[in-house]
C-alpha cells in the first residue's frame, strides 16, 4: 500500500483533496442548518462525486458530475416513497442495479452515474430516509456536490497538469456477448440472493448484503476477477472490523474524534484504492462504522452482523459469476492481451514513424494507451496469479505472460523517448528491425492493420539515437518471440 508508486504524487494529492473536498462539503451542511442524515448523504455523494467520476478530461469530468444530480434526484425520490412497501422497493431496487451496470457499456461516464444512483438507493436504506426528508436530502447532495466541484475543479485542479489516462473502452460484443450485459444480469442475480438472504439475516440491515454483492462487480470483467475480489472485500471487511472493535466503539460517537477518523478514512479510501482493494474495504468498514457511531447505533454486535451481511454478498457473487451467464477469465483475458499486442504494435510504429522524420507522429501518447491496457491485463490476469491458486502451471503462465508485456511495455517506452529526441537519427538497419518485429507480431496476433513497421532507408551509421532504438526494437522482438510459448499454450489463461 505505501511502497506503490505514485508518479508525481498524484495519488496523495488527489487523497488530500478528497479530504478536503468532503470535509467542506459536510460543513456546508451542517452550517445550513441540515439534519445528521442529510449532513451524511451530502459527504457521500461528495465522496462518490470525487471517486466515481474518472473521465480522461476535466471537461468531461464536469460535465459528468453536472448529471449526478440526474441519476440520483429521482432514485432517492422513489427509494424514500416505498420505504414501507418493502416488495415493491426491492424490485424496484433490483432494476436500479440492472441499469446501474449495464450503463457501464457507455464509458467512464455511464459507470459513474450508475454507481450513483445505486448508492442513492442504498443511502436511503442506510438511514431508513422517508418522504419527509427528501427535500433536505436533495438540499445535502446538491450543497455536497457543488462544493467538491468547487475544490475539483477550482481551488485543486490537480489533472489540469496530470491529465487522467484515457481509460480503455469496455470490451465490446452484441447481446449476451457484450460483458456489460452479462454482468448485469450476473449482478442483478448476485443482489436479489443477497437481498433474499440478507433480509433472513436481519431486517434492519439486510441492505449490506447487497451493497457488498454490488461492489464486488465493480471495475471486474471475467469470473475470475470478481471472486478475487470478493475475497479481498471479506478480508477488509475483516481487519475493518477488528479496527473498529478498537477504534470506533470506545469514541461513543463523539463528534470531534469520529470526524478525525473519518477523514483518516477518506484519505485512506483514495490513497489505497488503485494499489489494494482489501485495504480500501479495511478504511470503508472503519468509516461506516465510525458513522453509525454518530448515529448513536454502534455496538460490537452491529459489526459482527456486518461482517456476516458482507458474507452473505460475497457469496451473492460468487454462485452469480458461476451459474448465471459465465464470463471465463480465459475470455477476457485472450481478448485483453491482444488489444494489449495491438497497443505495442501502434506505440512501435508510431516511434518508427518518428524516426523516420514524421513530426505528426506521438509514441509517448500511444504509449500511456499501453500502459492503461497492461492495467487491465494485469486485473484480468490476478486470479490466476494469486497466492491461493492452487494451479501451478497456470500460475506461472499466467506470471511469464505479465513479465513479458511488461519486458515489451520497457522496451515501448525506451523507444519513444529515443524517438522524442530530436538529435536521434536512423540508418537502414532500423528498416530491418522493424520488419522482425512485424513479424514477431503477426506470430501472436495475425496481420495488424495499419500495414507493416516502416522506417526510413537510409545508410548504416553509429548515432546515439539510432543504436539506441536498435537496442530497445531489439529487446521488444525477443519478448515478442518469447511470448509465443506461453500464449500458445493448451491450458495457459482458461479458468
Amino acid at each position: 500500500m505505501f511502497m506503490a508508486p505514485d508518479p508525481g504524487l498524484f495519488r496523495l494529492r488527489v487523497s488530500l483533496r478528497a479530504v478536503l473536498g468532503i470535509g467542506l462539503a459536510v460543513t456546508l451542511c451542517e452550517l445550513a442548518g441540515l439534519s445528521l442524515p442529510a449532513s451524511i448523504t451530502g459527504g457521500l455523494a461528495a465522496l462518490l462525486a470525487l471517486f466515481t467520476v474518472g473521465d480522461p478530461t476535466v471537461r468531461g469530468q464536469a460535465g459528468t458530475t453536472a448529471l449526478l444530480p440526474v441519476a440520483g434526484f429521482p432514485v432517492l425520490a422513489v427509494a424514500t416513497a416505498l420505504h414501507g412497501v418493502p416488495t415493491l422497493r426491492d424490485a424496484t431496487w433490483l432494476a436500479v442495479v440492472f441499469c446501474g451496470v449495464y450503463a457501464r457499456r457507455f464509458g467512464p461516464r455511464g459507470h459513474a452515474l450508475g454507481i450513483f444512483a445505486f448508492m442513492m438507493f442504498f443511502t436511503t436504506q442506510f438511514l431508513h430516509a422517508v418522504p419527509g426528508q427528501l427535500p433536505q436530502l436533495y438540499a445535502a447532495v446538491a450543497l455536497s456536490l457543488v462544493a467538491s466541484s468547487v475544490v475539483r475543479f477550482g481551488a485543486w485542479c490537480i489533472e489540469r497538469r496530470s491529465p487522467l489516462p484515457a481509460a480503455p473502452l469496455p470490451l465490446d460484443g452484441r447481446g449476451l456477448a457484450r460483458p456489460a450485459t452479462r454482468q448485469a444480469f450476473q449482478a442483478t442475480a448476485a443482489c436479489a440472493f443477497a437481498l433474499t438472504a440478507g433480509q433472513l439475516l436481519s431486517h434492519d440491515r439486510w441492505y449490506w448484503a447487497v451493497g457488498t454483492a454490488w461492489w464486488i462487480f465493480v471495475n471486474t470483467a471475467s469470473r475470475g476477477e470478481t471472486l478475487v475480489r470478493g475475497f479481498r472485500r471479506v478480508l477488509g471487511t475483516v481487519t475493518g472490523i477488528v479496527a473498529g472493535l478498537l477504534i470506533a466503539v470506545p469514541l461513543h460517537g463523539a463528534p470531534a474524534p469520529t470526524a478525525v477518523l473519518v477523514a483518516v478514512c477518506v484519505f485512506g479510501i483514495f490513497y489505497t484504492a488503485a494499489p489494494s482493494y482489501s485495504w480500501m474495504m479495511f478504511f470503508v468498514t472503519v468509516m461506516a462504522g465510525s458513522l453509525y457511531g454518530l448515529l448513536g447505533v454502534l455496538h460490537p454486535g452491529l459489526l459482527a452482523l456486518r461482517l456476516a451481511e458482507t458474507g452473505v454478498g460475497a457469496l451473492g457473487a460468487a454462485l452469480a459469476v458461476a451459474l448465471v451467464l459465465p464470463i471465463t477469465t480465459h475470455t477476457v483475458t485472450d481478448r485483453w492481451i491482444e488489444r494489449a499486442l495491438h497497443a505495442v504494435h501502434g506505440c512501435t510504429a508510431a516511434a518508427a514513424r518518428r524516426l523516420a522524420g514524421d513530426a505528426q507522429a506521438d509514441p509517448a501518447q500511444r504509449a500511456g494507451e499501453l500502459e492503461a491496457l497492461l492495467g487491465r491485463v494485469r486485473m484480468a490476469l490476478a486470479p490466476l496469479v494469486h497466492p491461493l491458486n492452487p494451479m501451478r502451471e497456470r500460475k506461472e503462465r499466467a506470471r511469464a505472460i505479465l513479465a513479458l508485456l511488461d519486458d515489451c511495455a520497457r522496451e515501448v517506452r525506451g523507444l519513444a523517448a529515443v524517438a522524442a529526441d530530436p538529435e536521434a537519427s536512423h540508418d537502414a538497419r532500423l528498416t530491418a528491425a522493424c520488419g522482425r518485429v512485424e513479424t514477431a507480431m503477426e506470430s501472436l496476433v495475425g496481420a495488424v492493420p495499419g500495414g507493416a513497421l516502416t522506417a526510413h532507408h537510409g545508410t548504416p551509421g553509429h548515432h546515439p539515437g539510432a543504436e539506441q532504438a536498435l537496442v530497445h526494437l531489439h529487446g521488444l522482438e525477443q519478448a515478442l518471440v518469447e511470448l509465443a510459448t506461453p500464449l500458445r499454450g493448451s491450458q495457459v489463461i482458461a479458468a
